[in-house]
């Protein structure tokens, strides 16, 4: 079952200036990067115990050690001129190494567990797709049976209605998707302040 199941984790190399840029406006590139280090540590602490291999496709290039690269993870490039292109390749690249359910997501969600993360692999036992509904109108987590070059190509993803562009897309695709619950990324000073985050930082 584990050779069947791919984890893809899509992170940034954690460079100021280059992450959480948003959120570095408001509180500086120092502070920003201390923010995101907190979140790569909770996803590989939360990944380490999901039943799949796993593979970290890294923003700028491959570290010679990091976080998320413990265990027998395995890391790669993300390649592609936008976020859309990036996670076609990673998906398309996994199924070519003959996984049969893979689940992608990033290093931006604290609220994010080893439980929910089981959840979306369990859904793809009886649904084509699963996604994880952010709260702010995108998606923190995607996973397939398949790959559909449809869902990613052609896209606009920094608008609030990515989660609703892509349920219509399989909807008209006649795909079936399984919904998981709703969280919250931290992108933004009011996403960070709302996770208790900035009460440790500040």
């Amino acid at each position: 079952m584990i050779n069947e199941r791919l984890l893809i984790i899509f992170t940034r190399n954690p460079i100021p200036g280059k992450v959480k840029t948003r959120l570095a406006a408001t509180i500086g590139d120092e502070k920003a990067i201390e923010v995101y280090e907190i979140l790569r540590r909770h996803t590989a602490d939360i990944t380490e115990r999901v039943k799949a291999k796993r593979t970290i496709y890294f923003s700028s290039f491959i570290p010679s050690s990091d976080i998320l690269l413990s265990g027998e993870t395995t890391a790669q490039l993300q390649r592609g001129s936008d976020l859309g292109e990036r996670m076609h390749h990673a998906l398309s690249s996994g199924f070519k190494t003959g996984a049969r359910k893979i689940v992608l997501i990033g290093t931006d969600c604290l609220e994010l567990s080893t439980e929910i993360l089981e959840e979306a692999f369990s859904a793809l036992e009886d649904s084509d797709t699963v996604i994880g509904p952010a709260k702010d109108g995108g998606f923190y987590l995607i996973g397939m049976k398949k790959a559909i070059p449809e869902l990613f190509s052609e896209r606009e993803w920094s608008n609030p209605d990515v989660l609703q562009e892509s349920i219509d897309i399989l909807l008209r695709r006649n795909i079936s998707f399984r919904q998981l619950r709703e969280l919250s990324d931290i992108d933004t000073f009011e996403d960070l302040k709302n996770s208790g985050l900035w009460t440790l930082q500040a």
